[in-house]
Order: structure tokens, then sequence, then C-alpha cells
């Protein structure tokens, strides 16, 4: 969290602070592969049941309704657009992969277990949200269209494809295949981590100083639509009956807002959406709140709410 706000604070301030593009590739790579892999090899040990098929069910429909709610809140608060609204309501109902490590990193600190299949939700629900969004859009216009570049960017997203397929090298592999390998995905990640959040920090500092881009019902928003969204998920995770760890993590899901799968998509699907407003919402406004604010928030409720 300290590196992330050394980030910001650099960025802000305007230091030449910065980390090399291609190294944060491969920083990006090297956290999807750990998570994917650990989740896998965790699930091999435990077995798949109806929890799982009820959290991913869980997981698919919340990133299909949750950009609904998004687009609803952001008419009444905001003036922008309707084909901007609808593509910052398709990043709200994605994911954050880097806020879901974040939040791992924490329920590891505080010493609270969660359900290994955890990361499989997070990938089911990169997807729904961006045709929940196209499907916004089309009301509207007929700007939107589903062609065969935008059901590739949408299926074969790089960050989908790696978090799938390295958790079904864990699961594969299980435990024999995590012991092999510790050394590389488990014991420098923390380390690993702080610097990624660092390249966060200065990007979303970056994104501060353009604020302006945004009105300030846009920035209520960006602050009121984590909160609603992890609402939605604590209820989701009380019914399904996840852990406390694997609640805060559904929460934290619920709450993150894509930067990664969703912007790559709505350049291919509606290029006339402005990338500044939905980047600079999602990065600069909900990302720091989340890992700042929402972390510890998520995980006190879900304590509180299961027992723990």
């Amino acid at each position: 969290m300290l590196s992330f706000v050394l980030g910001m604070a650099a960025a802000l301030a305007r230091s030449d602070l910065s980390v090399p593009e291609a190294v944060a590739k491969g920083i990006s790579i090297y956290l999807l592969f750990a998570i994917g892999f650990k989740g896998g090899a965790s699930l091999a040990s435990h077995g798949i049941d109806l929890t799982l098929g009820l959290s991913l069910g869980a997981g698919i429909i919340l990133s299909f309704v949750l950009p609904l709610l998004a687009f609803s809140l952001l008419r009444v608060l905001s003036g922008m657009s309707r084909i901007d609204a609808a593509a910052v309501a398709g990043h709200y109902g994605s994911i954050s992969i880097v806020t879901f490590v974040a939040a791992t990193s924490v329920l590891s600190d505080a010493g609270v277990a969660s359900e290994s299949y955890m990361v499989a939700v997070a990938a089911a629900m990169e997807a729904p949200a961006i045709l929940s969004a196209l499907w916004l859009i089309s009301r509207g216009s007929d700007n939107a269209e589903m062609n065969s570049d935008l059901w590739r960017e949408i299926l074969l997203n790089g960050s989908i494809v790696l978090l799938l397929g390295s958790f079904v090298i864990g699961m594969a592999t299980g435990p024999e295949g995590l012991a092999k390998i510790e050394s590389f995905i488990v014991s420098p990640f923390q380390g690993v981590l702080c610097i990624f959040l660092l390249d966060m920090g200065l990007i979303a500092g970056r994104g501060l100083r353009q604020a302006n881009v945004l009105d300030r019902g846009a920035v209520v928003f960006g602050f009121v639509m984590p909160l609603l969204g992890a609402s939605a998920g604590l209820l989701a995770a009380l019914l399904v009956g996840l852990s406390t760890g694997g609640t805060m993590l559904l929460m934290t899901l619920s709450a993150s807002a894509s930067y990664i799968a969703v912007p790559a998509a709505m350049r291919v699907a509606v290029p006339q959406a402005n990338p500044s407003i939905y980047l600079t919402l999602s990065l600069a406004v909900t990302f720091p709140f989340n890992l700042v604010l929402g972390l510890p928030i998520y995980l006190a409720v879900a304590q509180m709410l299961t027992g723990a």
C-alpha cells in the first residue's frame, strides 16, 4: 500500500520516476501466473463442490447486473453522454485483478483463509460486463457492433487467457507442482507486488493530474459505486455461504473496476467513447479508494457478518 502511495505522490509532484513499460508488463505476467497457479493448486487439494458452482454463477450474474446499476447511477449523478456512461458502467461490472491480488495479500497478512477457486470467479467476471455495456449502448444507437474482432478481444484477452491457463496448470499439477516452483511464485510475490503497485501509483497520480475530464458527479460515482458493488457482492457471498476470506474477495471483485480487459474491448467496440473518462475513473479514483480504504472496510464487514 505504501508503495502505491509513493508512486502517486511522485506523479503528483511531477517527478521523473517511472517503471519501464517492458518491466511493468513482465511484472503483470508474473502476478497473473502466480495467482492463477496457486489458486489451481489449492483447488486440486480442495476438490470441486457445489459451492464452487454457486460462486461462479454468482460472479457471472454480478458481472452482468452491476453495469446496469452503474449506468443508472451515472445518469443521475453525471452529465456525461449515454455512450460514455455505458462504457464506464462496463468497467464497474468487470474486475481489477491487481485489486484482487492486493486483497489476497491482505487476507494472508491477517491470517484469514479463503476459497482457492476465487481466482476462477475473478476470471469469470471479466467478460459479462462488456456484453452488458454493449447492450446499454445498443439501446440508444447502432454504434456497438458485435463483430469477430470484439469477440476475440473478449474471449482471448491476454489477462483472461493467462489467469485461466495458469489456473488449469496449477490444478493439473497440484501441490507437487506448486512445491517445485514455490521459490519462484510464492517467496518473491510480495516484493514483486510492491514494484507493481508503485507503477500503478504513478499511473493513478498522472490520471489525477488530468481529473478535469470528470465532472463532480462522476467523481462522486467513483467513490460510491465501489461501496454499492461491495454490498451486492456481500449479499451474494452470504447467500452462497462463502467463508470470511471468500466473502471479502467477492466483495472486492464486485467493488473493483477494470482497467485492462474492458478498455481494450471498448476501444474495439465503441471507439467514440472517451478513454480519458473511463480510465481516469477506474484507475485514478476507484482503484486508490479500494486499495487505501476499501479493502480494510470489506475485510472488517466480512469478519463482522460471518462471525470470524
